[in-house]
């Protein structure tokens, strides 16, 4: 037990296991209603695991674990390991090459990424991600053209791009400053 709350780590580690559950429930793409069937255990059981509003006995975890083709211990180290609280400081980079540069808001490997795009960039090429993209314009300008269509955009302006919209895009001024915040599509869940 935990002196300062009275709970068991244990149990404390169990509830908290739904963010690893929906984790490897999707990098093996499957629905909750395959996991049901799978466990023999409801699909609103497991969508309030997943969304850590219920806590699965040891017996369920297994379940859960079986129907996933991991085992519970795998699931409850990938739970501790999905509980991050990171800082990026901006003064991190002093090393880093003068404008234009690109850096990670968001370092290791997460759901989640986030760069800043600082000066005159022209990408190139055309981008065409999965997953939804959100880009926010915190200085200078940019010329976006997304399906066909051009888009010019200025400080604070916000660009919403949803999975499987085609685009490019470049800065037009030497101080634009773009944050450009996506869910990782490339990322592979390191198996429970």
């Amino acid at each position: 037990m935990d002196e300062k709350d009275g709970k068991d780590p244990k149990e404390t580690e169990r509830l908290r296991v739904g963010a690893a559950v929906r984790r490897r429930r999707r990098a093996l793409d499957l629905t909750l209603a395959t996991v049901a069937e799978r466990s023999g255990l409801s699909i609103p059981f497991l969508s309030q695991v997943e969304n850590e509003r219920a806590r699965p006995s040891v017996r369920s975890l297994q379940r859960v674990a079986n129907a996933l083709e991991t085992t519970t211990s795998r699931l409850l180290a990938a739970s501790d390991a999905a509980r991050t609280v990171a800082v990026v400081r901006a003064d991190e980079d002093d090393d880093a090459p003068p404008v234009p540069r690109a850096r990670r808001l968001v370092r290791g490997r997460h759901q989640l990424e986030a760069l800043e795009f600082t000066g005159e960039h022209d990408t190139g090429g055309e981008f065409q991600h999965r997953n939804d993209e959100l880009m926010y314009i915190a200085d200078g300008a940019v010329e976006l053209e997304a399906e066909g269509r051009a888009y010019r955009l200025a400080r604070g302006d916000t660009l919403f791009l949803s999975g499987g919209v085609r685009h490019r895009w470049r800065a037009t001024l030497p101080e634009t400053r773009i944050v450009v915040v996506t869910v990782a599509e490339h990322l592979e869940t390191p198996e429970p």
